[in-house]
């Protein structure tokens, strides 16, 4: 990623988008969300997620699909296990479900796991 940043900087903007598409595949690869919006950001769009899930909310759903209880996902975005308790919230009622495992088969059956 940081390498298409410099490579548009340096005025290659056919170099810049292939190197950031390439982190952002690789991104999505490894489940590193985060990482994966920055560059979706980079590249000029936003990463489409399903059913109105912000990119945040998608970033918590990938953390929980992969096993990890509320403080795990907090720690992991710094932010507050209230906070990642109010996305999941959120996400269950975008994705008309009620608990973490039909949450998490959604995440892998729409490719966010």
């Amino acid at each position: 990623m940081l390498y298409g940043t410099a490579q548009r900087g340096a005025g290659s903007d056919e170099d810049a988008l292939l190197e950031l598409r390439a982190a952002l595949a690789a991104f999505k690869r490894l489940g590193a969300a985060g990482d994966a919006g920055k560059a979706a950001v980079l590249l000029g769009g936003r990463e489409e997620l399903p059913r109105g899930l912000t990119a945040r909310e998608a970033e918590v759903l990938r953390l929980v699909a992969a096993g990890k209880t509320n403080r795990q996902v907090a720690a992991a975005l710094v932010i507050s296990e209230h906070t990642v308790a109010r996305h999941l919230q959120n996400i269950f009622a975008k994705l008309d479900v009620s608990s973490r495992s039909a949450a998490t088969a959604f995440a892998f059956e729409h490719g966010l796991a």
